[in-house]
């Protein structure tokens, strides 16, 4: 298998298990959960997509992954310390999902503007 279609499956794989997880139903909240079925359709427009453009796919899989390794190395700091996950930092999980909606399948569109400087301004601003 080539490696963009090992790190596609990687991908996809990962972003299945952190959305559809044991008890997901019960743990996310409503607002999150009623877009499950948008991030997983996104999801296979993105595999539908990726053999006509494998380096576009791959740049913003790794946009995607730089911003989403930032994000869980805080959260898992945060869990080590003892500590609660601030609201602000759980909301821009889900921000991230919708970067992936904004990156790889456009056409399902996002419900407000989201992109990779977007995130990384929000980043920024956050003071965990």
């Amino acid at each position: 298998m080539p490696t963009t279609v090992n790190r596609l499956k990687k991908d996809v794989e990962q972003q299945v298990q952190l959305l559809m997880y044991k008890n997901c139903f019960s743990q996310t909240p409503w607002e999150h959960l009623q877009n499950i079925p948008r991030y997983l359709k996104a999801l296979n427009l993105r595999i539908q997509k990726q053999p006509a453009n494998p380096e576009r796919d791959g740049k913003n899989a790794a946009s995607v992954g730089a911003i989403w390794q930032k994000w869980q190395d805080k959260v898992n700091n945060l869990h080590q310390a003892n500590l609660d996950i601030p609201q602000g930092l759980q909301d821009y999980r889900w921000l991230i999902e919708e970067l992936r909606v904004s990156l790889f399948a456009q056409e399902l569109k996002t419900p407000f503007p989201v992109s990779i400087k977007r995130l990384e301004k929000l980043w920024q601003d956050l003071k965990y």
